[in-house]
């Protein structure tokens, strides 16, 4: 956080260089400063990341910045909130990990500055717009991949980091409408609250508890690839299957090696670029971007052992910059 602007004092005289910095400095010092508000750590949110970096090419006159939270809960996240309007910020685009505790303070942010949501909405809440995924279709999405890795149906457990979050609503909710009436049964929706052990420990118990588990299927980034470790560990790699969310480098080495039979991606770095260009959109007195349902839906894709090769040549581009 910035202290107070201090005092600048310049000989009358002053040279015209002198002039041009003092005047640079003050054009620094007023710019409006829009932030993205992730939910957890994760290759997602640096890709997200790259999308605000080409945002702040095209608008070097606003400060564009990515907060990412470490803790996963709505607490963590109020304080990063409370912070931001302490410092004045102009716009904030936020992944909100608990809707319905977060909804309060939410409104509190919308009352002094531009609020949308991306990836996890809030809509209860007075946000402008909600940026991203249509997390049922997707959940959709992935339960078609399920039935196609279990064509004679099995047991099969999700695990997300919570269910107070909305996109992890969705998913489950998606992915339960499209094995309805087939013979694929969910035992369990395991939640570790983004306690990396903890989600570590629900899938080694998985593996114990049921030993005629079908399939394994992470609905945060983190997750998959934490599966992948404990089916491997386990000796029973290719026999329990595993379908995944998001892009995680390992994620994409097991659908390499065939472990991983696919994932469900989504395209963070359109939430990145989209959250920052379209707030600078509204505080311009432009709102012709916001669809009449408040939801401006960016598409999901699979990636699968037939494009899996091309699609990580592309995500190591944008990590590696």
């Amino acid at each position: 956080m910035k202290g107070p602007m201090k005092k600048l004092i310049l000989p009358v005289l002053a040279s015209a260089a002198a002039l041009a910095m003092a005047t640079g400095v003050a054009q620094a010092q007023q710019k409006k400063t829009i932030a993205l508000v992730t939910n957890v750590p994760a290759d997602f949110w640096t890709i997200a990341g790259r999308g605000l970096e080409k945002a702040q090419k095209e608008h070097p006159d606003y400060k564009i910045e990515l907060i990412v939270t470490n803790e996963g809960t709505a607490a963590g996240q109020r304080r990063e909130l409370d912070d931001l309007l302490v410092r004045g910020v102009a716009g904030i685009s936020i992944s909100v990990d608990d809707a319905p505790h977060a909804t309060e303070q939410l409104n509190k942010v919308a009352a002094k500055t531009v609020l949308i949501t991306t990836d996890s909405d809030a809509p209860q809440s007075n946000r402008l717009a909600y940026i991203g995924t249509d997390n049922v279709a997707a959940g959709r999405q992935a339960g078609e991949e399920i039935k196609k890795a279990l064509p004679n149906g099995g047991k099969i457990a999700l695990f997300v980091g919570t269910m107070d979050a909305d996109n992890a609503r969705e998913r489950v909710q998606g992915i339960k409408e499209s094995i309805a009436g087939t013979k694929v049964e969910l035992v369990d929706v395991f939640t570790d609250q983004v306690d990396f052990a903890k989600a570590k420990a629900n899938m080694e118990n998985v593996l114990v508890k049921y030993p005629d588990i079908a399939l394994m299927s992470g609905l945060w980034s983190y997750e998959t690839p934490l599966i992948y470790d404990a089916v491997k560990a386990s000796g029973r790699a290719g026999k329990v299957k595993i379908v995944g969310f998001d892009e995680d480098q390992r994620t994409l080495r097991g659908i390499s090696d065939g472990t991983i039979e696919s994932t469900v991606v989504q395209q963070p770095y359109e939430f990145g670029y989209l959250s920052a260009t379209n707030i600078i959109k509204t505080l311009n007195g432009d709102k012709s971007w916001i669809p009449a349902d408040k939801k401006l839906i960016v598409p999901t894709k699979v990636i699968s052992k037939t494009n899996v090769a091309e699609f990580a040549a592309s995500l190591k581009d944008l990590l590696k910059k």
